[in-house]
């Protein structure tokens, strides 16, 4: 199945190069890790698992953040909500991905207020849906 164009990849691409962070939130399946994929494929991502502690990023922020510098996504960020705090005492650009049901999302984009830009994705809008039938 081919990539599919969203309507907000350019805000994406105008909020990734004005603020450090950018946290990308949405329903499951809506298409937030396809669109960060789409729209900067050279930069390296990480995705968490809720039972497995990637690279001991729950464990050790720091040192998972030392080992992985940034730019960097960090894709399913409700997983390892310990890092936040980490991405906050540090320089560098970052997009998070998260489901919209999680709350420390909006916690996080407030506790990194003037650093962060927070996007919603929602469904494919009709726009998108007619664009990519035609």
């Amino acid at each position: 199945m081919s990539y599919k164009p969203r309507l907000l990849a350019n805000k994406q691409r105008s909020l990734t190069a004005r603020f450090p962070i950018v946290i990308v939130c949405g329903a499951r399946q809506v298409g937030k890790s396809t669109l960060i994929r789409n729209v900067i494929p050279e930069w390296p991502s990480i995705t968490f698992d809720p039972a497995l502690d990637v690279g001991n990023a729950r464990l050790d922020p720091d040192l998972f953040l030392d080992n992985h510098p940034p730019p960097l996504v960090l894709d399913e960020i409700q997983y390892a909500p310990e890092l936040v705090p980490a991405i906050k005492r540090r320089a560098g650009m970052y997009v998070l991905t998260g489901s919209q049901q999680w709350s420390v999302l909006k916690t996080a984009s407030e506790s990194l207020a003037g650093r962060a830009a927070l996007m919603d994705l929602e469904g494919f809008s009709l726009a998108e849906i007619v664009t990519a039938v035609v």
